[in-house]
């Protein structure tokens, strides 16, 4: 009768010492591993048991409507990774160029920008690329150099003369004569290497579709198109580490508008040159395509336009 007895208060007493374990955690050693048993009374263990997809769909907050502007917004703004705020920028020294680094910067990106000299007979604007670099003290300016005048075809890199005085409905129609052969796509082409070397998924050209010369390597078509080729043919890209994206936000402004962008970012357009044929000593023509665009742009955003011009 005492062993039965013993035998159940021991029964009794593992019990409770079971019961006031529930919730605690034991740890049972078995060589050098450990792992650990959780006590749970029935009551805890139906509150732990995974939620079922349609109730925890139905704690859910309603969704959002999303605002669309600021998600554009967003979509130009550099990612947060200090890496992936490098950007390549084409900078020729320009009206569009100098514009888009001014907000490139404004919006955070760490410039490393990238001038040609390729031949052009306006190659003034190289001057004034340095200084619109200097001005904004980017990363770094590199002037790489190329000669298209090995093959021509065109007033810039050729002996042909530069079109005056063309009205806007001239300019509007046809491809002129001062369109250099695949040259966007050379320099992106150079600036998708740097950018590679460099880890970096922005490359910006200020290329605009509306108050422009009819060039095809400025179009919407066009730019998207490269993306695609540059996404396909850079490790980056391939990889998914660091995909290339080709930023454009000069592309669907007019030249008044783009002049009222800059002023807002208080661009000095004083450093810039547009010129396709300006004298020896860098001074605008004031005839050519390139002149008339930037002096409709200013006039048309009542501003004064800083630059000088060969006397008429």
């Amino acid at each position: 009768m005492r062993r039965a007895a013993r035998a159940a208060l021991r029964a009794v007493l593992s019990a409770r010492s079971l019961r006031s374990l529930s919730g605690r955690r034991l740890r049972r050693l078995s060589g050098r591993h450990t792992s650990t048993v959780r006590l749970c009374s029935p009551e805890s263990e139906q509150s732990e048991r995974p939620e079922s997809p349609t109730a925890a769909k139905r704690r859910l907050p309603a969704p959002q409507e999303p605002n669309r502007r600021e998600a554009a917004v967003a979509a130009e703004r550099p990612l947060a990774s200090s890496m992936a705020t490098q950007a390549v920028l084409l900078l020729s020294g320009g009206l569009d160029s100098t514009t888009m680094l001014a907000l490139a910067l404004q919006q955070g990106f760490d410039v490393h920008a990238m001038t040609f000299r390729y031949g052009q007979r306006h190659s003034s604007e190289i001057d004034a690329a340095r200084r619109v670099a200097g001005h904004y003290g980017v990363r770094d300016h590199v002037v790489a150099d190329i000669d298209l005048r090995t093959f021509g075809g065109s007033a810039l890199t050729a002996d042909i003369a530069v079109p005056k005085d063309r009205t806007d409905d001239a300019i509007s129609h046809g491809i002129p004569i001062t369109y250099v052969p695949a040259r966007n796509t050379i320099f992106l082409s150079y600036c998708l290497a740097w950018a590679e070397v460099l880890g970096a998924s922005d490359i910006f050209i200020g290329v605009n579709a509306l108050d422009y010369s009819g060039y095809p390597d400025c179009r919407p078509e066009y730019v998207n198109a490269f993306q695609t080729m540059a996404n396909l043919a850079t490790r980056g890209g391939v990889e998914g580490t660091t995909p290339i994206r080709i930023r454009t936000p000069l592309l669907h402004l007019t030249k008044r508008e783009i002049v009222e962008l800059g002023v807002s970012l208080g661009v000095d357009y004083s450093l810039t040159l547009s010129c396709y044929d300006p004298s020896p000593n860098g001074i605008a023509c004031g005839h050519c395509d390139a002149c008339h665009l930037r002096l409709k742009g200013f006039s048309e955003a009542g501003v004064a336009d800083p630059a000088s011009y060969v006397a008429p």
